[in-house]
C-alpha cells in the first residue's frame, strides 16, 4: 500500500478505488492498456490487491460492466421517475454514455467478460427493463420491434457521438441537444407529451 495517508483505503474502498482507476485507464488508452499491476499502482494499493478482489482482468472488466449497467439503470429509472416518457428516458441513455464513456465501452463489448456472470446478468436485465418500460408499441408495430428500434436509436446515437462522428458532422457540443430531435423523429407522439 502507498505510504501517502491520503491514498490509504479502508475496508470496502479498495474495490471502488480500483474500478475508478480502471475507468481512468480505459479513458486514456482503452481496454488494451489495462493491467492489474498498473491499476494497483494508480489506486495506491499493493500489486496483489486487484487480483484478490477481481481475480484477473476479465473479472475486473465484468465488475466494471456490471457497475455500468447499474449506473445506466439508475439513470433511466430516474428519468422515468421524474415523469419522463420515451424522449427523456432516451436522452438519459445518451447522457449516461457521454458521462460514463469507459463503462459504456466495456458494457457493449461482451467478448471482454463472461456472459453468464450472475451479477452482470442481473444488472443488464435491470437496465434493459428500465429502457423497455417507456417504449410503447407504435400502431401496427410489434412491441419487440419498437423496443429494438428505440434501443438502436439511442445506442447508435451515443456510439456515433462518442466516436466523434456526430459532433463533427453536426457541429454541436451537446449530445442531448442533437439527440432530442432524433429521438422525437422516431417516437414523436410520445415525446411531444414529454417536452
Amino acid at each position: 500500500m502507498a505510504d501517502d495517508p491520503g491514498r490509504r483505503y479502508h475496508h470496502g474502498d479498495l474495490r471502488a478505488a480500483v474500478l475508478a482507476a480502471a475507468v481512468e485507464v480505459i479513458g486514456e488508452s482503452g481496454t488494451s492498456g489495462l493491467s492489474l499491476r498498473d491499476l494497483a499502482r494508480r489506486a495506491g494499493v499493493s500489486h496483489a490487491a486487484p487480483a484478490y478482489h477481481f481475480g484477473d482482468k476479465e473479472g475486473l472488466l465484468t465488475a466494471l460492466a456490471s457497475q455500468g449497467y447499474e449506473l445506466l439503470a439508475d439513470a433511466l429509472e430516474a428519468a422515468r421517475g421524474a415523469g419522463g416518457e420515451i424522449l427523456e428516458v432516451g436522452l438519459a441513455y445518451v447522457r449516461f454514455a457521454v458521462d460514463h464513456p469507459a463503462h459504456f465501452k466495456v458494457m457493449f463489448q461482451p467478448d471482454l467478460y463472461p456472459d453468464d456472470d450472475p451479477t452482470l446478468a442481473a444488472a443488464r436485465q435491470r437496465a434493459a427493463e428500465a429502457l423497455r418500460a417507456e417504449v410503447t408499441a407504435l400502431p401496427g408495430v410489434d412491441p419487440q420491434i419498437a423496443r429494438l428500434a428505440a434501443w438502436s436509436i439511442v445506442h447508435g446515437f451515443a456510439t456515433l457521438w462518442l466516436g466523434g462522428a456526430l459532433r463533427q458532422a453536426a457541429g454541436q457540443d451537446d449530445a442531448t441537444d442533437l439527440a432530442r430531435p432524433v429521438i422525437r423523429l422516431l417516437f414523436g407522439h410520445d415525446s411531444d407529451r414529454a417536452t
